[in-house]
């Protein structure tokens, strides 16, 4: 049997030597000082050997598979001997043994360094402090140096704003941690965060956040310096004080150099520093720690911790001297009282204790006294916990029902960081406690219940930790202003977001970019200016989207597509030929993509416009030379009062009779009141003129032919009384008036004007128009009424007709009126005239 020590300093590759040589023996075991990196590589040694073949046993866990030949352990939970389940075994490693100089755990790794073998070989890994234990207490067992794969430098003190990308920052304070990480999360996007209070898994997706490049920075305790490996750069000591449990005392430059020793891995070199800025007094390195940590020279370890490892259980009393012996071998000294010493010390003079009189008592006494303080909670809050767990166990064991009812007490993923560490830190005591056969019936069913609860609770926990101390945004921002940024997948959602790596940094308002209204005040810049590389290509994509599948909007002359402006319409050489002005967002889409939704806007357009083809024929008809002046005037002014003009404003007194065809060719209708163009007060081309801000008086959109009347008038329309008739309505009705004058009148034009005729109502009162407002109507065109039914609209029975009588206004040609059959326009010379 040989046993070897491998002594060197962080990154010497000492774990990874051992794993190689016990995977080179029959069986063995190593044992670790933290749960998590026995889960490490455990999974390691069961890629290469088989889930069979390898067993991990820790205080929490246990797994082991029958017949296993290599055992990944908690120095606690390490084969005591170096004897497996059949016989013992090969090969057998303590790591971190440098921790048998530890006040709590020391005498732990001491017995283990003492009396653990391997049947084959043994071997001690830890820091060169421990060569003089080593040549004193094993003077037989062989000494390697490794030397340090990496360089370790000092940087100097540097506020949190200059620390480098791949940082971690060491607090010794949970308050600290905290400050730390939340200004890590306001000016650098956030930080990972370890504490000794997190559980394993917990540490293990804290860690992974930062191992995956999601955050740069990682804030934690001195748990960093054991058993974690990380691609880490430069340590930044924020305190180089801590509290040990005992007394506030400034590290050892061992301690140091354990945490300093995170930079750098393999053949990475790496730095060390201090954090400045922070409030409160910075901290500095002597000259002699710098030397110390940079060289890996620092001062051997004078004595290991000792406490007798098997103790005689005759009695309570007969256990406390043995515990508190002092030991008998040079170069150990007694350690100081441990929590489950301190525990069965505190109980042993209860009554509670009076029954624990024979050695098997005695033993299973001791046992629950030491189960770990996982709470951190001082000894005396904790001998309250072992002394109701007793209470349960000096009977027999615990209940399943007891046990599973106390797990799922705690299994509650709501509250914040601190309340989530204290559940942890309480189903971890369930989790050891379930583990022990001897304590709980369904001892397989309490323990995987008890992980399943303490694996709910550590994703919350990651979640609150990620949550308060992330800011994920602000991370990739960070990114995408380096040289990484063209790597960043940049994506536009369909609902306009703009997102990086899945993280909204603001949406589109059309083609405009619009900050995210929940960034800070700080982060804007950021992400402004992330938009600004990123945009181009997303704008042109945009843009090419909507030309192949062009859905806008029209109204009052601006063109909107998904509620933001896209162009507006400024009048150009003619009143049907808006001249189109592209809103100044457009001048960020690349060429192609501008110049592609231009071509289609114009094209839209021009099929909106299209039902103000009537009146684009009016106004080219202004330049034929057929037209001659009079007409010319007459078709100026009602292009100008789009399609419909009043009769007396139109001139029409001075156009020649021989023009008239011209313009009635031209669509152009002479009525008794007005002249117009009937194919521009269809729908259509009112809501074009309205839409295309042509004519911006109110709109109609349906066109009906009677409307209350208002102040503003739709275009169209003139005042009938309380309502409003369609100028094309309103001729219909007056034709009707002058056709039944003309039938009553005979063939006698001169009694036509002195003769009373009758006029039915049904025409004007089927188009929805008022009785009274009907008769306003016709006084406008020289009616008169002479007998007028008062009955009420809605009376019973037909009314009988009234008697009416007409005579043209003196502002009338002094040509006589023709019938409306014969000449359309003869009797509309009476426009403007109203009988009182």
């Amino acid at each position: 049997m040989t046993i070897k020590a491998v002594l060197g300093p962080t990154n010497t590759g000492k774990t990874h030597l051992a794993i190689e040589r016990m995977c080179g023996h029959s069986s063995g075991a190593i044992g670790f000082p933290l749960r998590l990196l026995a889960r490490e590589v455990y999974d390691r040694v069961v890629a290469l050997k088989g889930e069979k073949s390898v067993a991990l046993i820790t205080g929490e866990e246990r797994i082991e598979p029958k017949g296993a030949r290599y055992f990944c352990c908690t120095v606690e939970a390490m084969p005591r001997l170096g004897g497996g389940p059949e016989g013992p075994l090969a090969f057998v490693a303590l790591d971190e043994a440098q921790l048998a100089g530890d006040r709590e755990r020391g005498h732990i790794f001491t017995d283990r360094f003492l009396n653990t073998r391997g049947r084959e070989e043994t071997m001690l890994l830890g820091s060169s402090t421990l060569e003089p234990m080593v040549r004193s207490l094993l003077p037989k067992a062989e000494i390697v140096t490794r030397p340090r794969f990496s360089t370790l430098t000092f940087a100097g003190a540097r506020k949190l704003s200059r620390l480098p990308p791949r940082s971690a920052i060491v607090a010794f304070s949970t308050e600290q941690v905290y400050a730390v990480a939340e200004m890590l999360r306001r000016f650098r996007g956030g930080a990972a965060v370890v504490m000794g209070g997190l559980s394993p898994e917990t540490r293990n997706k804290q860690v992974a956040l930062f191992q995956s490049g999601e955050v740069d920075y990682i804030v934690a305790t001195d748990a960093i310096g054991m058993g974690l490996n990380l691609d880490v750069a430069h340590v930044a000591f924020a305190g180089l004080t801590k509290f040990d449990g005992v007394r506030q005392r400034r590290l050892t430059p061992a301690e140091m150099a354990q945490i300093a020793g995170r930079a750098g891995r393999h053949q990475k070199d790496g730095s060390f520093g201090t954090l400045s800025g922070t409030g409160g007094t910075s901290p500095e390195f002597t000259d002699e720690e710098v030397y110390a940590i940079e060289e890996h020279r620092f001062a051997p370890l004078a004595a290991l911790y000792w406490r007798e490892p098997e103790p005689r259980f005759e009695s309570l009393a007969t256990l406390i001297a043995d515990l508190e012996a002092h030991p008998r071998q040079e170069g150990l000294v007694r350690a100081p009282e441990a929590v489950d010493l301190a525990v069965l010390k505190r109980l042993a003079g209860e009554p509670l204790a009076r029954d624990v009189r024979t050695p098997g008592a005695v033993r299973r006494f001791w046992e629950a006294c030491s189960l770990p303080d996982f709470r951190q909670s001082g000894a005396d809050t904790h001998a309250r916990f072992v002394a109701r767990l007793w209470q349960d166990l000096r009977d027999g064991h615990l209940g399943a029902d007891y046990v599973a009812a106390r797990i799922a007490e705690l299994d509650r993923p709501q509250g914040d960081i601190d309340t989530l560490q204290g559940r942890i830190a309480a189903i971890r005591s369930w989790a050891y406690i379930s583990q022990r056969p001897d304590w709980v019936l369904a001892r397989d069913e309490m323990a995987a219940r008890a992980r399943a609860v303490e694996a709910r609770l550590s994703d919350a926990l990651h979640a609150r930790l990620t949550e308060r101390f992330v800011n994920r945004r602000t991370t990739i921002l960070m990114k995408s202003l380096g040289a990484d940024a063209a790597l960043l997948p940049v994506t536009l959602s369909d609902d306009g977001r703009v997102m990086v790596e899945d993280e909204p940094i603001g949406h589109l308002e059309g083609f405009r970019f619009v900050v995210d209204p929940l960034a800070s005040h700080s982060d804007r810049r950021m992400l402004l200016a992330a938009a600004e590389k990123a945009l181009p290509a997303l704008l042109g994509e945009r843009a090419r989207s909507l030309a192949d599948n062009f859905a806008v909007e029209l109204s009052g002359g601006i063109i909107r597509w998904q509620g933001t402006d896209l162009a507006r319409l400024e009048p150009g050489v003619s009143a049907v030929s808006p001249r189109l002005v592209p809103a100044r967002e457009l001048s960020a889409i690349p060429e192609g993509g501008r110049r592609a939704v231009i071509c289609a806007t114009e094209a839209w357009l021009a099929e909106q416009l299209a039902p103000l083809a009537p009146l684009a024929r009016l106004e080219a008809a202004t330049r034929d030379p057929a037209a001659g002046s009079q007409a010319r005037a007459l078709l100026l002014n009602l292009v100008a009062g789009h399609g419909v003009i009043m009769r007396e404003d139109a001139g029409i007194e001075h156009l020649p009779r021989e023009l008239r065809p011209f313009l009635r060719r031209l669509g152009v209708t002479f009525g008794a009141l007005d002249v117009f163009a009937p194919a521009l007060l269809k729908p259509a081309a009112r809501r074009a003129l309205h839409e295309a801000g042509i004519d911006r008086r109110p709109l109609a959109p349906t066109m009906p032919p009677v409307l209350p009347s208002a102040r503003v008038l739709p275009a169209g329309y003139r005042r009938a009384g309380t309502q409003a008739v369609r100028v094309d309505v309103a001729e219909k009705l007056i034709r009707a008036a002058h056709d039944a004058r003309e039938s009553g009148a005979g063939n006698s034009a001169g009694r036509a004007r002195a003769r009373q005729f009758a006029l039915d109502p049904a025409l004007a009162v089927s188009t929805g128009l008022r009785r009274d407002n009907w008769v306003r109507l016709l006084g406008t065109a020289g009616f008169k009424v002479q007998r007028a039914r008062t009955l009420p609209d809605n009376a019973a029975g037909p009314p009988a007709p009234d008697r009416w009588s007409w005579r043209p206004s003196r502002r009338i040609a002094p040509n006589r009126p023709q019938s409306p059959a014969r000449e359309g326009s003869a009797f509309a010379a009476l426009a403007g005239l109203m009988q009182s």
